[in-house]
């Protein structure tokens, strides 16, 4: 494609996945795009030490459309995406990771809704590819955990995502680029970094922010596209990782942000110890809930209560390192209040 214009830039964030990447960009050279939208590749390679270059090079070559390699230092999604948000192109950026396959439709699904002005960002359903079979303690049949691996699936039928109280996951959400012009780009302290807790609100905290401004999302169903799913995440060791780091990145995300995205403004909630005093009710019917179904010998009914204790947990944590590190801020502040 030369001299056209370019309708849709695609972000790819990468950290030492090349040998995935190879199989996201053939899954994206294989779409099929509506020949009226131009659209480029911007891969955003963030640290790696593996391949990760030459196989962005070797794709370049055949490549239906422009791809482009970016490098960033300062580690993090957050970080490689915003990057990537400064140099496309694209009236319309589509995200993705590089660990997923994405369906053949997936672009056009993507734009259609943007490009018709009506909506400032657009999500869909993120499939799993599974590298082993899952756990029996990993309840599917409901979406609670479902975040913990990145995957989603809110049915059939076109929905709006402030209407039915959801959100879209970073591997597969478009947005328009004036929304960031508006708003600004993603927190590199709440994103992804490879640290020892496992962070991940970024896009909530994005969401919060772009919702205030009065913009709104979609869900698209044909949107769509299938994440890997590695044997390493499939572990009871990670999945409390990721609650705790969770419960972490959400007290961070409260401190900033105290008018919640159900709209619940936490500054007039009262606190027990920086801690809204609600969460405590619902630590002690996931405390009830674990044990009663650990009894029961239902262990992915009692997994999912557990989960809910390891993210009390962390966000208890970043509470009390905040009261520690800022104790005046804590006793006079209107968005955390202890004791009132």
């Amino acid at each position: 494609m030369t001299n056209e214009a370019v309708h849709v830039s695609v972000l790819i964030p990468t950290y030492n996945r090349a040998r995935l990447l190879d199989s996201t960009l053939d899954s994206l050279a294989r779409m099929r795009v509506s020949p009226g939208l131009g659209w480029e590749v911007l891969v955003v390679d963030n640290n790696s030490s593996d391949d990760t270059r030459g196989v962005v090079e070797r794709h370049a070559r055949t490549f239906p459309v422009p791809l482009h390699y970016r490098f960033e230092s300062q580690q993090g999604r957050s970080s490689a995406l915003n990057t990537g948000i400064a140099a496309a192109r694209g009236a319309i950026l589509a995200m993705t990771d590089d660990d997923v396959k994405v369906a053949e439709g997936w672009l056009d699904a993507a734009a259609a809704p943007l490009l018709r002005g009506t909506h400032g960002y657009t999500g869909g359903p993120v499939r799993p590819l599974w590298e082993v079979p899952p756990p029996p303690w990993l309840d599917l049949s409901r979406g609670d955990l479902w975040g913990t691996i990145a995957i989603q699936d809110h049915g059939s039928t076109t929905i709006g995502y402030e209407e039915a109280r959801k959100v879209p996951l970073g591997a597969n959400i478009a947005v328009r680029r004036d929304v960031f012009e508006v708003v600004g780009g993603f927190r590199a302290d709440l994103g992804r970094s490879g640290g020892r807790v496992v962070m991940g609100q970024e896009v909530p905290e994005w969401l919060i922010r772009a919702r205030s401004a009065g913009f709104t999302g979609l869900y698209v169903p044909a949107m769509e596209v299938h994440h890997h799913i590695p044997a390493t995440r499939l572990t009871q060791r990670y999945f409390r990782r990721w609650w705790f780091g969770k419960g972490v990145s959400r007290a961070a995300l409260d401190q900033m942000q105290p008018v919640s995205d159900y709209g619940v403004d936490l500054r007039a909630t009262p606190h027990i110890f920086g801690v809204p005093r609600f969460m405590y009710g619902t630590l002690v019917r996931d405390v009830i809930g674990w044990l009663r179904e650990s009894v029961r010998r239902r262990p992915a009914a009692a997994f999912r209560h557990q989960m809910g204790i390891w993210f009390f947990a962390g966000y208890c944590s970043a509470r009390r390192r905040a009261r520690r590190s800022a104790p005046m801020l804590y006793r006079t502040s209107n968005v955390v209040r202890t004791g009132r």
